[in-house]
């Protein structure tokens, strides 16, 4: 079963901030504790509004970090200022594929994840990532709460 390496929240300086991260080993049950986990710490936020889309992200970020990659990966949630930050990290320091519009995938089986990242979300990008010596890549989007 997946392991949960580090759950703890971290604070920020702003008082009603806080981040989480975890990683995971490459395994395809860690996308649904990514996804359950999120919901867990969404709800214990009082963030539920934001729950469902959140989820979806989180599952296609997450997805793509275990499928497309053969090392570990790891979700970061953070809230901030009244936006959610959901990041996925994988090992592969390659850009992710540019997102297609959903019209274009029509009924295959892949492809359609970063496309429902964009539409789903505010805003989103990746950035090369190094991090205690492991090289990857972080992609991320945000959601603004509508309180």
């Amino acid at each position: 079963m997946p392991e949960i390496v580090d759950a703890e929240p971290e604070f920020t300086s702003e008082p009603d901030s806080w981040e989480y991260s975890f990683y995971v080993p490459n395994d395809p049950r860690a996308v649904t504790v990514s996804r359950r986990t999120l919901r867990l710490i969404l709800t214990v936020h009082g963030l539920i509004g934001l729950v469902d889309v959140a989820e979806l992200l989180a599952t296609e970020l997450m997805s793509n970090a275990v499928r497309h990659t053969k090392g570990p990966a790891a979700l970061r949630i953070r809230w901030s200022a009244g936006v959610l930050r959901i990041g996925a990290w994988d090992a592969d320091p390659r850009p992710p594929q540019p997102p297609r519009k959903l019209g274009q995938v029509g009924e295959a089986e892949d492809g359609r994840g970063l496309g429902m990242v964009v539409a789903c979300s505010d805003l989103w990008g990746w950035q090369p990532l190094s991090r205690f010596g492991n090289r990857g890549k972080f992609v991320w989007c945000e959601l603004k709460s509508a309180a």
